[in-house]
């Protein structure tokens, strides 16, 4: 099937791409809704619906002042077009981004969160949840290596490597993938920086410390994005 493009009309959305989960990146995501308590809609597929991980999102929802819900599919999924049509925010957990898509398609999430980012609702993720929204990113949903995914759901054009500062193969692999053509140029990300995207535009780069970066990955190498601490 022939996928839509990268940035097929102009949308009122946001993206925000985590490298790694980060207690501050993830409010911030949050306030992107603009609304004092956002329905926020909780992902955990990637780590194949863990209850421990849903048990820890409700647990924080009184502290992120949020309406939560979430969705699991495996089992029987219970509407998952209608709870994301309903999201404010849809916030997608780590985990193994290569099966996380597979079972999206076979549900019509795909679908589902393209038409949310569209009609202004913010997507947000950590790690596969970062991964997701590009083209393309680098896994290790395949094998304990590092293997580049060519069929993300391309909502921003390009790729993504998350977790850039904390496991030492990441940069070189994701370098020599977008050296080689393997993967298109794109971005990577610190565990605790992200990148904010309106519609599928760059609007900055943030991070919860002062040492973390978010970087353009080219042909010739990593770049340093300029980044804004959140207070």
């Amino acid at each position: 099937m022939r996928r839509r493009p990268a940035y097929p009309v102009r949308v009122a959305g946001h993206v925000m791409a985590m490298g790694g989960f980060d207690e501050a990146l993830v409010r911030f995501a949050l306030s992107l809704a603009g609304k004092e308590r956002p329905r926020v809609l909780y992902l955990p597929t990637a780590v194949a619906d863990d209850p421990w991980w849903i048990a820890d999102f409700h647990e924080k929802a009184p502290s992120r002042g949020i309406e939560p819900g979430h969705l699991r599919l495996f089992g029987v999924p219970d509407d998952p077009h209608g709870k994301i049509a309903r999201a404010d925010v849809v916030l997608v957990n780590g985990g193994n981004t290569a099966n996380m898509l597979a079972l999206w398609r076979v549900h019509g999430v795909d679908v589902a969160l393209r038409e949310a980012w569209e009609r202004g609702a913010v997507l947000a993720g950590w790690s596969a949840g970062g991964n997701c929204w590009f083209e393309g990113s680098v896994t290790d949903s395949f094998s304990a290596e590092l293997d580049p995914l060519h069929d993300g759901l391309a909502l921003v054009a390009g790729s993504f490597c998350p977790h850039y500062d904390v496991e030492e193969q990441r940069r070189p692999v994701y370098e020599g993938l977008v050296a080689d053509g393997v993967l298109a140029p794109g971005f990577a990300c610190d565990d605790a920086a992200a990148l904010h995207f309106s519609g599928a535009e760059l609007v900055e780069a943030v991070a919860s410390q002062a040492d973390a970066h978010a970087w353009r990955v080219t042909t010739t190498g990593s770049t340093p994005l300029d980044m804004r601490v959140l207070s």
